[in-house]
């Protein structure tokens, strides 16, 4: 059974950090690209980052540049994303995605076949 879940997720305050994780089960995350997403209350899913399979190309969204960064470990299966000084606005339900080809589609939500079910992200004082 195909399967992604995610962790890491919680309550922190502005300018902390979390580390969120992707975990598959079921198949080899190194034959797919991944990416991270995230949804706040009454918004679209956004994509947030990617990487490619082999973690030679990344691409992130403009708001989190410089704050967020993702990686991937294949030999556990799982690719990360290091939260750095979050934001009240970084606040959202945050999903990790799979698919079997890279490209510049990599931060929309429909490029994907795997979803994970979702981990909270709380950014408040």
């Amino acid at each position: 059974q195909v399967q992604l879940v995610e962790s890491g997720g919680g309550l922190v305050q502005p300018g902390g950090s979390l580390r969120l994780s992707c975990a598959a089960s079921g198949f080899t995350l190194d034959d797919y690209a991944v990416g991270w997403f995230r949804q706040a209350p009454g918004k679209e899913r956004e994509g947030v980052s990617c990487i490619s399979n082999r973690a030679n190309k990344t691409i992130y969204v403009e708001a989190v540049k410089d704050r967020f960064t993702i990686s991937r470990d294949n030999a556990k299966n799982a690719v990360y994303l290091q939260m750095n000084s979050l934001k009240p606005e970084d606040t959202a339900v945050y999903y990790c995605a799979a698919v079997k080809r890279f490209g510049g589609k990599c931060l929309t939500p429909e490029w994907y076949d795997y979803w994970g079910q979702g981990t909270q992200v709380t950014v408040s004082s």
